[in-house]
């Protein structure tokens, strides 16, 4: 691929984020800041709350895409008596749009039962059942959290047999690690930076020690057959009979959704976020607003003098609504997906870029999003002009996660115990 593609493809996740700090007001970094609490209306709704969404080339198994997706956001792992767990009345989605239209081919819904725990404490074991377009694929149960020692010892084995194989698929639901990382404390409080505007540590992650719900499919790449090898990924979750607006909505309403990560946080203005986690990627296009002329840009202008280009931006435009040509182009109609060309091959360990395409990585954000893609850093860099020439060391200070991601399926790696008290580790 070209310098250009390669410019313009890191450029799709900036427009994600930039675009975000254009309608918050915020400097640089509030501009990429996610604490998972994206819409009013799901933050009162925790377990029906997507996070983060991830897409990859498995990197021990080439031949598969792996797709990981987080719910719950901020589970304190020390939660007793009633520890988090999905929620029984909801259905929780993974879709994958194979041929460009933003709408779903393949979708992967899940439900969840829970049982009464023992005494005072609550059961955290749960069973699942998951459907592929709409056909029972697979059962299963879900590891237990990772409560402690004492109930929940040799925890590495209660999670590797929470792992369930269907046909070729390999499904896992249960507790992980939060694998998003970054200053988030320090963003929201008035754009503030610990480290100066640099790239490179200083800052703290607010993620580490947290853990969140997540559900993770490892599919062979021979059953996706999507046109041009690029797939688009979203995921969902719905609810039964719930008041909207006032409103009773009969049957499924679906109420949370994710593709690129940091969309609803900062790009959707407030008025408009409980309505976009309503709507379909389809619909994407009444949301994009502004992006040729970005106030972000001006404003880190003012608040860094960072020389940020501010108008002609239209490189903007391109992987938020519909990938790159010559990376992850999916076709002319624009929606939030994340997109992953699965034939770019695995890059190899020692050669992987937090920064992605930017960093000169194409197998990372924004051509899908690896575990540990530095989305945040690599959304300032871009919104700075980096694909112009205008190359700024921008970034929060946190430069990977607390705990490092597993190399095998899962790959995100197991929660921290509730007894070990691991929450705000420097990094």
């Amino acid at each position: 691929m070209n310098k250009a593609a390669l410019a313009a493809a890191a450029l799709g996740a900036i427009t994600i984020s930039a675009l975000a700090a254009a309608v918050v007001g915020s400097g640089p970094s509030a501009g990429t800041a996610s604490s998972h609490r994206e819409a009013p209306l799901i933050s009162e709704d925790p377990s029906a709350d997507n996070t983060d969404l991830y897409a990859f080339r498995s990197p021990d198994k080439p031949s598969t895409v792996t797709i990981v997706s987080n719910w719950i956001p901020g589970e304190d792992p020390a939660a007793g008596p009633n520890y988090y767990t999905f929620s029984p009345s909801a259905k929780y989605n993974i879709h994958i749009d194979r041929n460009g239209d933003a709408r779903p081919d393949i979708t992967y819904q899940f439900r969840f039962g829970r049982t009464a725990g023992p005494a005072f404490l609550g059961n955290t074991v749960q069973s699942w059942s998951v459907w592929r377009n709409k056909k029972l694929l697979a059962r299963g149960k879900t590891p237990p959290n990772n409560i402690g020692p004492r109930s929940t010892p040799n925890y590495r084995n209660l999670a590797a047999k929470g792992v369930v194989k269907a046909g070729d698929t390999l499904i896992f639901a249960g507790q992980r690690d939060d694998a998003f990382y970054g200053d988030i404390g320090s963003i929201f409080d008035l754009v503030g930076f610990r480290k100066g505007t640099g790239s490179t540590g200083g800052g703290k992650d607010f993620f580490a020690g947290y853990a969140v719900h997540a559900i993770a499919l490892q599919i062979p790449i021979s059953e996706l057959k999507a046109k041009n090898s690029t797939i688009g990924v979203w995921s969902s979750t719905e609810r039964q009979n719930v008041t909207v607006d006032g409103k009773l909505h009969r049957g499924w309403t679906q109420v949370s959704r994710i593709g690129n990560p940091l969309v609803n946080e900062v790009v959707v203005p407030t008025p408009f976020k409980d309505a976009w986690n309503r709507s379909a990627p389809v619909n994407d296009k009444q949301y994009a607003g502004p992006v040729v002329t970005p106030v972000l840009a001006k404003l880190m202008n003012q608040l860094y003098k960072l020389n940020a280009p501010e108008t002609d931006r239209d490189d903007l435009v391109a992987v938020f609504g519909t990938g790159v040509k010559g990376l992850n182009y999916t076709g002319p109609t624009v929606a939030d997906l994340l997109r992953l060309n699965y034939s770019i091959p695995v890059t190899p360990a020692g050669k992987v870029s937090r920064l992605g395409v930017i960093g000169g990585d194409n197998a990372g954000f924004p051509n899908g999003r690896r575990l540990g893609d530095d989305v945040i850093d690599i959304a300032e860099q871009v919104m700075a002009g980096f694909l112009k020439g205008n190359k700024v060391p921008l970034g929060d200070g946190v430069d990977g996660p607390d705990v490092p991601a597993m190399s095998f399926f899962p790959y995100e790696t197991d929660p921290a115990g509730g007894a070990a008290n691991t929450k705000g580790l420097q990094k």
